[in-house]
């Protein structure tokens, strides 16, 4: 992809029984994605994966910095995102557009939760959202929406088709409604 590391995908549906599986569980106990098999050696989560992937494969240092005081910011910016950011854009994600999709209700106080720590991380960093969700919460964070398109022009094709599914789900729903 973006750096040439070569590997080989493997296709996992969300939200089916592909991630319950005894071999998915010996690669990811957690039973989420992402996760990686290196050989022997399996990973999960997304931020170890992008390390250890980066070091493996000697990435130029604009994506994984080899100054160390400089990695050490990188990898704080990247826990905070995981209780702030996805936090927030998740258990929005979960409680509105994507409840009818699991089969659940949609819980409008867990959103406005969501909602307000999303907000709030925005100021602080930028992601993506689906278009009438990114212009509604982000449209005053000029910031946020251009690392966005940077983000999207660096690693283009790849970005949309990471972001496929996401919105195929979101447009699905939609016509159902």
């Amino acid at each position: 992809m973006v750096n040439d590391i070569e590997f080989e995908e493997v296709e996992t549906r969300l939200f089916s029984d592909d991630l319950q599986t005894p071999e998915y569980q010996a690669i990811n106990p957690m039973k989420k994605v992402p996760a990686i098999a290196h050989g022997d050696f399996t990973l999960f989560e997304s931020h170890a994966i992008l390390m250890y992937l980066a070091c493996s494969y000697h990435v130029p240092d604009h994506w994984y910095p080899a100054d160390l005081c400089k990695r050490a910011k990188l990898q704080s910016l990247l826990d905070w995102h995981h209780s702030n950011l996805r936090y927030g854009s998740m258990g929005y994600l979960v409680n509105t557009i994507l409840a009818q999709f699991l089969g659940k209700l949609p819980n409008h106080d867990c959103a406005a939760d969501c909602e307000k720590k999303l907000v709030e991380s925005f100021s602080t960093i930028e992601t993506m959202l689906p278009d009438e969700e990114r212009n509604r919460l982000i449209g005053p964070y000029k910031k946020v929406q251009q690392w966005v398109e940077d983000v999207k022009e660096a690693t283009n094709p790849h970005f949309d088709e990471v972001h496929k599914y996401l919105f195929d789900v979101i447009a699905t729903l939609k016509q159902k409604a």
